[in-house]
């Protein structure tokens, strides 16, 4: 079952253009690989967390093709890190996008916490910085008295309905486990926020809850490890569907594909399949090709 999470109509790409071309902005010399910007359309980077994650390769590829729709608008440079944890390197690259002189940055930030500063530094240098799918931390935006739109679904929901459609076939007493993503994240909080609501109003014992910062091979330990600690665990619970995917190689080799259930967030086509083929109960569609368009 996919469970959409976000819905939502316009441009983000477009509707950043608009303000840049009413103030006449003069993209110059970069020395990234993005063929040169033509003097009358701004450029626009694309920072994003891991492109070994499915969901943020199909997010690239969203605004790729909205920008050759849209190549007459805007120029688009896309970025993002190979480990969903190295925030130094996300960091670097927003300064990367300053040194080029883009005129807006649109981030998933890999941390809520740790990407303020240097995107406090974009705001400075004169960019626009729209922030999408992770929402930075409000209080330390508003100690740096930062003001940075946010757009994207609502985590808290959308896991929450995911847990709803697990709680269907569990009976009340049930042994469930949670695979949280990076703990500094806001959209891993609410995503293990609205697990927890649904497990817990529908009367179930959450035994286990771990990050495994959003990664396949940490989720496959940590499920496995959960497996032997719980021998009764009827369901795993991760907040992306990598961890999903990790859970249940853990569940297959410890023979318990039949008896452990396993629900994601995202709705990667590698999650789609597992759903079709009986594998996975359910994922959250938050449409990552629209959210950065």
């Amino acid at each position: 079952m996919f469970l959409s999470t976000l819905a939502r109509s316009g441009s983000l790409l477009l509707s950043i253009c608009i303000p840049l071309a009413m103030v006449g902005c003069q993209p110059k010399t970069s020395n990234t690989s993005s063929p040169p910007a033509s003097p009358d359309k701004p450029k626009i980077a694309l920072v994003m967390k891991s492109l070994a994650n499915e969901f943020f390769s199909t997010m690239a590829e969203g605004a790729k093709q909205h920008q050759s729709q849209n190549s007459q608008q805007y120029e688009l440079i896309v970025n993002g890190i190979k480990d969903e944890r190295d925030l130094a390197r996300q960091a670097a690259i927003v300064d990367e996008m300053i040194a080029a002189k883009v005129q807006a940055i649109v981030v998933a930030p890999a941390d809520s916490k740790a990407l303020v500063p240097v995107l406090r530094r974009a705001k400075l240098a004169g960019l626009v910085v729209v922030n999408i799918d992770n929402k930075l931390d409000e209080e330390i935006l508003k100690a740096e008295s930062l003001a940075v739109p946010f757009v994207g679904p609502n985590n808290l929901l959308g896991a929450k309905s995911v847990g709803q459609h697990l709680a269907k076939s569990l009976k009340p007493g049930d042994q469930v486990a949670v695979l949280e993503g990076i703990r500094t994240s806001f959209n891993a909080t609410q995503r293990r926020s609205g697990f927890e609501q649904a497990m817990n109003d529908a009367g179930m014992q959450i035994v286990d809850s771990q990050s495994a910062n959003w990664e396949t091979n940490q989720a496959n330990t940590i499920a496995a490890s959960m497996l032997n600690a719980h021998p009764d665990l009827k369901a795993i619970l991760a907040a992306n569907d990598s961890m999903a995917l990790g859970a249940m190689a853990a569940i297959k080799a410890a023979n318990k594909t039949d008896s452990v259930q396993v629900v994601g967030f995202d709705n990667i086509s590698a999650a789609q399949e597992s759903i079709r083929q009986g594998k996975m109960l359910a994922t959250a569609d938050q449409h990552g090709d629209q959210l950065p368009v």
